[in-house]
């Protein structure tokens, strides 16, 4: 399959214009882009054009791209007419796994050959929702996170029979916009992020059934406490934070595995082949800089 070059890219297709859909199209109007978007309910557009005016504002505070405006928007409610000159297509669609089969089908089928479609399932596997397709191996997952047009990470996901060059011009795609691309080694329903939003989601409705504490205290511990911390460093680098001066080979020493045995030797060295040439002092200046933005940056929510 020869596509386009990613940095190529000029009409973008987004079919589906609910919440995500708009988060896309407005995401992709601020990067400079022609945007065309489909979506059959009968006040699509007018929602379409009030959200993308909603975020607009926020962009400009990121920075638009040179010729990005929302003059560059157009609407159909045909998909065929939407997707037939699309360099790319973003899928937006409810997630239902059977109208995704149907839909993403139907675009196979309208589109040109040599054109990635992305899909913004929240879970379902490509191999499933491409299988409609006459050309499945073109059908990537690009799963975007609330509000798309700010939170960078996309999971880029494809199945045992996507080529690697079609999950390689996905990443590219997105790095070129702004995005940060993760892409996975394979396929996995609910792929990463979402799964472990989803395992703290039911520890926390396992401590208030138990009586712990209330739903208003789950949030407050997240949000002033661990959640700080987690837009600085993941799971794996507090580890090796956690461990002081002696990073994550004493925080293991200290506190032993609790994975499988022999997995800590793999755990301490992706750990010192990502931070191993930053001391652990100047990791902390670091988080501690960032943490101290994020505190002053702050504003209390709205109130009632």
């Amino acid at each position: 399959m020869n596509t386009i070059k990613p940095q190529d890219v000029r009409q973008v297709a987004c079919v589906g214009a609910g919440t995500i859909g708009s988060g896309w199209a407005a995401y992709f109007l601020s990067r400079g882009m022609d945007v065309i978007a489909s979506d059959p309910a009968p006040d699509a557009e007018t929602r379409l054009r009030i959200n993308i005016d909603d975020a607009w504002p926020k962009l400009e505070r990121l920075g638009l791209s040179p010729g990005a405006s929302r003059d560059r928007l157009r609407f159909t409610e045909d998909i065929k007419r939407a997707v037939a000159d699309a360099d790319f297509i973003q899928e937006s669609a409810p997630d239902d796994e059977t109208l995704k089969i149907e839909l993403i089908g139907q675009i196979d089928a309208a589109c040109r050959s040599d054109v990635v479609i992305a899909s913004s399932s929240s879970k379902f596997l490509p191999s499933r929702v491409a299988s409609g397709c006459s050309r499945p191996e073109r059908v990537v997952v690009g799963h975007p996170f609330v509000p798309a047009y700010l939170v960078p990470l996309v999971e880029v996901v494809g199945s045992a029979s996507t080529p690697t060059e079609i999950l390689d011009w996905a990443v590219d795609f997105y790095r070129l916009g702004g995005k940060r691309p993760l892409k996975l080694k394979k396929e996995i329903e609910s792929y990463i992020a979402n799964r472990l939003q989803h395992a703290i989601y039911l520890e926390a409705l396992s401590l208030v059934e138990q009586g712990i504490c209330d739903y208003s205290d789950i949030d407050d511990a997240v949000t002033w406490g661990p959640g700080l911390r987690w837009a600085v460093q993941g799971p794996v680098l507090h580890r090796h934070l956690g461990g002081g001066k002696g990073g994550v080979r004493h925080m293991i020493d200290h506190f032993g595995w609790n994975g499988i045995a022999g997995g800590e030797v793999e755990f301490i060295d992706a750990v010192e082949r990502r931070w191993g040439h930053v001391s652990v002092a100047e990791l902390e200046s670091w988080r501690d800089d960032n943490l101290l933005a994020i505190l002053e940056g702050l504003t209390p929510p709205p109130q009632q």
